[in-house]
């Protein structure tokens, strides 16, 4: 099996934009990642897509893949739409790693796109509940953030977490997000901020939810060959691991974690061969505060009942051992649901060649985990940055 490499790697802006399509958008994010290329990469290097969205608001879900293709100039490449709810794009990314690492093509586009500040609060809410179990969370009335909210107050009840603890993952977060001038919600806030915000669903606050988000991104996939000819530092793709898991949390023996989040961790890191100990930084699924505290425990980041200390301490502070959400995360970049798996990737990528905002110093190996719904499906991936081609 051959190794795969991230060639380039881009993004839209995140954010609210009255006056653009998902076209125009993933137009932004594609000529981002061919101008972050070192080399002169062609388009027409490019021999397959995978592209990755819900569909919010019902615009063009068939055929939307070769849409965005045929807009950016990839006309006749092969182009393959992938819908995991929020985890659309990391699965579309995990495609073009396999597809690459299988032989069957030197050069793969992965990416998403979404569009959804254009649609009544009402009719977006119905959208997102699309995603999660049915006949008995979405017919009875249960939103996403109601469904979070069970997850928040189980945690707390097991593990005596306070709404602090949720806080501190906002505080951080925003911090991150205000360097980023991408980011939707590009602000600091304080922590008596995201305490005293609005209630959304005991105990979530508007402060412990991400925002509603536009936007589009993009990541060139490559084998070695090609990665070496064009980079001038290789980024590797050094474990990549998936799960399913239990689509209605009713179904699940605990509201406390996410099993899919722990097998697809265990995978990537039996892949990339290292230990949660070896990561330097780190971009989890925060859509909500409750799912960073979780994503800590679940990866494998502190024991049980443990992610609110790592906040405490600044463990996961852009200054602590191991940097999470610098990018600001979904709480403060924003959570474009089609767009989130690869623009996780996107500040990877920029982590490991040293040109991120909030720059982690020399890292080595990078995590991004990127959540489906309230679990059903998980991307988790590991890279590593190689020595510079001489």
């Amino acid at each position: 099996m051959r190794d795969a490499y991230i060639l380039g790697a881009g993004q839209s802006s995140f954010g609210s934009f009255s006056n653009r399509t998902y076209l125009s958008l993933f137009d932004d994010a594609f000529d981002a990642a061919i101008d972050s290329v070192d080399g002169d990469l062609s388009p027409d290097a490019i021999d397959e897509a995978f592209l990755g969205t819900l569909g919010v608001g019902g615009r063009q879900i068939g055929l939307s893949g070769p849409a965005v293709t045929e807009h950016v100039g990839l006309h006749g490449v092969p182009a393959t739409r992938i819908e995991n709810a929020c985890a659309a794009s990391g699965y579309a990314f995990r495609q073009a790693v396999t597809a690459v690492r299988s032989g069957s093509v030197d050069v793969a586009l992965a990416g998403g796109y979404e569009v959804m500040t254009d649609a009544s609060s009402d009719h977006t809410r119905w959208w997102l509940g699309v995603s999660g179990e049915t006949e008995w969370e979405r017919l009875s009335g249960t939103t996403f953030a109601g469904v979070y909210a069970q997850m928040a107050s189980a945690y707390m009840d097991e593990y005596n977490a306070s709404v602090e603890d949720l806080s501190r993952v906002a505080v951080k977060n925003h911090g991150n997000g205000a360097r980023n001038p991408k980011a939707h919600l590009g602000f600091e806030c304080s922590l008596e901020d995201a305490v005293s915000a609005p209630t959304v669903a005991d105990p979530l606050n508007l402060y412990h939810c991400c925002p509603t988000t536009d936007g589009a991104s993009a990541v060139l996939v490559a084998s070695e060959d090609v990665a070496r000819e064009h980079a001038d530092a290789l980024v590797r793709v050094a474990g990549s691991g998936a799960s399913s898991g239990r689509v209605g949390l009713f179904q699940r023996g605990s509201l406390t974690s996410i099993p899919a989040s722990v097998r697809a961790g265990e995978d990537a890191y039996e892949e990339a061969g290292i230990e949660p100990s070896d990561l330097d930084f780190a971009e989890v699924h925060d859509c909500f505060a409750i799912a960073e505290l979780l994503a800590y425990e679940d990866l494998g980041f502190c024991d049980r009942g443990e992610a609110g200390r790592l906040l405490r301490e600044g463990v996961t502070g852009p200054d602590g051992e191991l940097p999470t959400n610098t990018s600001g995360g979904l709480k403060s970049k924003g959570h474009p649901i089609g767009a989130t798996g690869t623009g996780q990737i996107v500040e990877a990528f920029d982590q490991l060649r040293g040109e991120a905002h909030v720059q982690v110093d020399d890292p080595r190996y990078g995590l991004t985990h990127n959540v489906g719904g309230s679990g059903g499906g998980v991307t988790v991936h590991v890279f590593e940055k190689e020595e510079v081609i001489a």
